[in-house]
């Protein structure tokens, strides 16, 4: 994860920059099954990363037993585009994601936070509670989700492992679960605002990851105006993120509430944080940036590892 959030800062430095091809995701709704897939190509020029990331959203799978979240990475050589591996993406998406708010809180949230909330259960809450710990020395953890075995789950399986303290509680309510929370992560589907921002404490940063489509709003919009909002980038966050869209289009807030990108933080071009009382919000839909990098970097670790197998064309 360390290594993941290293990767995600340079991508986000590159895309700020200027030095990455990023063309807006395409999309293909499958409404009768309320799932969405999404095709994410992206070209990092100083790091020679070039990748196409096919992920398939299908919330209802849960109900089947199957994950949420289908995905592939292909990877292709720079300099010929020859395709030179194919990842499974799922996988790779949980871990880039969790990288992204690593990074987001490694820049933002105070050096003393000690307590994290997490809203949801899945596969991406599990990679935001990893990369939060990473990044700062975590004593407790509260998670909540709409599935309380879920949620139990969770909390049995990643306490005390690796960088997770031991002390992880299922919270009964949102309001538990934020009320001493120094970091809040949200990694959930839901249309509606999952806590009020009005209980935010001073001092919070939060990692708002879950909702990818105009219609999704897990953060509301008290939360956006009391904090200093950094997204992972304008145009896409400006195309997708219910989270600012709803309140904009309500008339409750323009585009200007966005302080920076945070790649434009990491290459020193605009400020975080400014005191300890500030509230900080990192809103991201997920960029291909972070796939190309992320995919590059462990197709060569497999290389060292003589992991994978060679199929030839």
């Amino acid at each position: 994860m360390s290594q993941a959030i290293e990767a995600v800062k340079e991508a986000y430095a590159q895309l700020s920059a200027g030095g990455a091809d990023l063309p807006l995701r395409s999309r293909i709704d499958v409404p009768e099954h309320q799932g969405t897939t999404f095709f994410m190509p992206a070209y990092l020029g100083s790091t020679a990363d070039l990748a196409v990331k096919i992920v398939s959203v299908f919330p209802r799978n849960v109900a089947q037993g199957i994950p949420t979240i289908a995905a592939v990475v292909i990877v292709l050589d720079a300099s010929t585009g020859r395709p030179t591996a194919i990842l499974e993406g799922a996988s790779l998406t949980a871990i880039r994601t969790g990288a992204a708010s690593g990074a987001a809180t490694d820049v933002l949230a105070r050096p003393e936070a000690k307590r994290v909330a997490i809203f949801g259960s899945g596969a991406q809450a599990r990679t935001q509670l990893e990369a939060v710990c990473t990044v700062r020395r975590i004593e407790g953890v509260r998670v909540f989700s709409l599935d309380p075995k879920g949620a139990r789950s969770m909390a049995e399986e990643l306490a005390g492992r690796g960088p997770v303290p031991s002390d992880v509680v299922v919270a009964s309510t949102p309001d538990e679960a934020i009320a001493d929370a120094d970091i809040i992560c949200t990694a959930t589907t839901s249309e509606t605002p999952v806590f009020r921002g009005a209980d935010l404490k001073p001092g919070t940063h939060i990692n708002a990851i879950g909702s990818y489509t105009p219609q999704m709003q897990e953060v509301d919009p008290t939360t956006i105006l009391r904090s200093l909002v950094v997204v992972d980038s304008k145009e896409a966050v400006l195309a997708e993120a219910g989270d600012l869209l709803i309140p904009i289009e309500q008339g409750k807030m323009t585009p200007d509430v966005i302080h920076a990108e945070l790649g434009e933080i990491l290459n020193g071009d605009r400020h975080g944080r400014t005191s300890p009382e500030q509230i900080t919000l990192f809103k991201s839909v997920g960029v291909a940036v972070q796939d190309a990098i992320t995919a590059g970097r462990a197709l060569a670790r497999a290389k060292q590892l003589g992991l994978g197998q060679m199929i030839e064309l």
